[in-house]
């Protein structure tokens, strides 16, 4: 067995290779950037070492800073983990180069398969069926567009390397495959460094359904199971499960005979996957049609349901690969126990699902039977623009596909986090779908069963709780001098103190006005306060197990906000402080663009005075990996802007004014 490990990276995937570690007894070294110094995989290693700045080119994708923290703390191994440098052959040719042992395949098989026009090219040849498309990467634009007239519509333009989706564009009609081809480079420019690019043809009713594979260095190939990915937004996995509630023995035989011979034809070590997509059309058929989509040549981020199905540590099968031992169980030996799925938590909207950042300042994670956590925070861990916006996931096993859902939306509904807006009930909303539970997933999901989907609203009781806090927090703040702050506290007034509270996520986000009154005889608190919401009359604040957990948080400008989580979900609640008069100087026509996101401009396509159509693209912001275009609504006049081309801006920035046309 290896005997010190550096772990390549960050977060939830760095803390579950290290409690792996933690658990065979092998030393290891974390690694941080500035920015994760107080994070939790910082001091679960037996040393950390510091690699640079925040921002990941000068850390966590510093070769040389890497490689210097391994070869000072006498590791005889690095684990790259996902992500990052976890399928860059250059970084693991440099670690062999090093002396150290990379765990993953080799530096070829990295490259290889990193390219997808090469990776469809040579496993083709093998005989495992790949999506009909131009696979010459070479090709200019006119090329490409003159063989996507010849393929025709639709189309999906994707970038040569990396994955998740980025670089990766549908075209539903050829008029969009110039744009599209535009924007999949410079967006694979940006992420990967090479804007290379092929076209497929768009799968019909597509139901992305992956193979789990091992290698060893003695020949032995074998698969583990498949899993079920279809349900994604922007091209990333969302939900996850093993295994497919679709997939028969005879179909699984299929595809895990098509994942070993790729994996076999390529000379593969280690742990891998093998993604494909099957037509949902074709289920019924006897021979239900499948193509292979890509190779991520590394641990996947859902490997979790494959262990609880089969019993198996992935990371402990990746080390001991690497060690060069023998793989410990032969093809007829895997096993499938019961069923898991998994859910993804990113820091994001869950509405327009744009990244958030902020600083977690309560968690709370599930517990109980068949219930898993891999998360990357803790308390105060700080969300930052500078990372992929996943915090982690949730995971729930059950004998059978039903409980195992049931248990996964008790595990979400129990969870807590304060701090920094989450995903979290689009999440239960996928769940408790119908049609999620019959198991009629395919890539169009979202879009199909969840368009416009919003939260519910809060009750009446839960925006009264919200304006208690408040209440109580402006009591508190205020006690030394209470005329210190003109805010939602107020004395006097036949209706009781105003609260008024916005809540983002609400259809429409209008405000909400609540009304607070002491009750006689009850002693000073908020459990004292009776509450009118909108001329409904609430009782006084009962002290029992299920009122709603609340904390007040002051932003840096002052602002005050509640975080409120009860009945399964987390809301975010802004105050709203009393109007006092109307500034007759503020502009009514013209019209500020702000920044969806943290994030930073990558590009700015107009110029001051410039004219423009509805749906013109006018700021292209980047954050976590993911490209956010600001379009004009109505047609309309650029007045001025306000950033530039590389600028860093935070949410809510003013990106440029508008005055529409009349």
């Amino acid at each position: 067995m290896l005997e010190r490990v550096l772990v390549a990276n960050r977060g939830e995937i760095a803390r579950r290779v290290l409690r792996t570690c933690r658990r065979l007894g092998v030393s290891t070294v974390a690694v941080y950037s500035d920015a994760d110094v107080h994070e939790p995989h910082r001091s679960e290693a037996d040393t950390a070492v510091r690699i640079g700045p925040g921002p990941a080119p000068a850390s966590y994708l510093d070769v040389d800073a890497l490689l210097d923290a391994a070869v000072r703390t006498g590791c005889d191994a690095v684990h790259p983990g996902y992500g990052f440098l976890a399928e860059d052959a250059g970084f693991a040719r440099r670690v062999g180069e090093a002396g150290l042992v990379f765990v993953g395949p080799t530096p070829e098989v990295i490259a290889l398969m990193g390219d997808k026009a090469a990776a469809k090219r040579r496993l083709a040849a093998a005989g495992v069926p790949v999506i009909p498309g131009e696979d010459d990467a070479s090709l200019d634009d006119a090329a490409l567009i003159a063989a996507g007239q010849e393929l025709g519509a639709p189309l999906v333009v994707k970038a040569v390397a990396g994955g998740g989706g980025t670089g990766m564009r549908v075209v539903h009609e050829l008029d969009e495959l110039a744009e599209a081809l535009v924007s999949a480079r410079r967006e694979a420019r940006g992420a990967f460094g090479d804007d290379r690019v092929i076209l497929e043809r768009l799968v019909a009713r597509p139901r992305h359904i992956e193979v789990q594979v091992l290698a060893d260095h003695h020949g032995a190939v074998i698969h583990l199971l498949e899993r079920e990915c279809s349900v994604q937004r922007r091209h990333q996995k969302l939900v996850e499960e093993a295994p497919s509630p679709v997939v028969d023995d005879a179909l699984r035989n299929r595809l895990g005979d098509a994942a070993v011979t790729a994996a076999a034809a390529v000379g593969y070590r280690g742990a891998g996957t093998l993604e494909f997509l099957v037509d949902g059309t074709t289920l019924g058929a006897e021979e239900p049609t499948f193509a292979f989509l890509e190779m991520n040549t590394r641990l996947q981020v859902e490997h979790p349901v494959t262990e609880l199905v089969t019993g198996l540590d992935l990371v402990e099968l990746q080390l001991r690969v690497a060690a060069g031992e023998h793989l410990p169980l032969t093809q007829e030996q895997v096993r499938c126990d019961g069923h898991a799925i998994e859910v993804r938590l990113y820091a994001e909207d869950p509405v327009e699902q744009l990244p958030q950042t902020g600083t977690v300042t309560a968690l709370r994670l599930p517990e109980g039977p068949g219930v898993r956590t891999d998360v990357g925070i803790a308390s105060g861990s700080e969300v930052t623009r500078f990372y992929d916006p996943m915090l982690g996931k949730l995971i729930a096993h059950g004998p059978d596909r039903a409980s195992a859902i049931s248990r996964l939306r008790a595990a979400l509904a129990t969870t807590v986090v304060h701090g920094v807006v989450t995903n979290r009930e689009l999440l239960d909303a996928i769940l408790a779908h119908p049609a999620f539970a019959a198991g009629e997933l395919t890539t169009a999901f979202l879009p199909e069963h969840l368009a416009g989907w919003r939260p519910p609203p809060l009750s009446d009781a839960e925006v009264a709780a919200a304006a208690r806090a408040l209440h109580a927090d402006g009591v508190a703040s205020s006690a030394a001098d209470p005329w210190a702050r003109l805010g939602a506290v107020r004395t006097g007034g036949g209706g009781g103190w105003p609260v008024t509270l916005r809540d983002r996520a609400a259809v429409p986000p209008a405000a909400r006005t609540v009304h607070l009154r002491r009750t006689p005889g009850r002693p000073p608190g908020p459990d004292g306060l009776q509450a009118t919401v909108e001329s409904t009359r609430l009782p006084t604040s009962p002290d029992t197990p299920q009122q709603p957990h609340t904390e007040v948080v002051r932003r840096a400008d002052g602002a005050r906000q509640v975080w409120l989580s009860s009945d399964g979900r987390t809301r975010l609640l802004e105050e709203v402080p009393p109007v006092r008069h109307a500034d007759a100087t503020a502009p009514t026509a013209a019209a500020t663009f702000t920044s969806p996101m943290p994030g930073t401009v990558i590009a700015v396509e107009v110029t001051e005075g410039q004219e423009v159509t509805a749906g013109t693209t006018l700021v292209l912001v980047e954050a976590m990996k993911m490209e956010h275009p600001v379009r004009a609504p109505v047609a309309g006049v650029v007045t001025a802007l306000h950033v530039r081309t590389g600028q860093a801006v935070e949410a809510g920035a003013t990106l440029l004014t508008f005055d529409p046309s009349s």
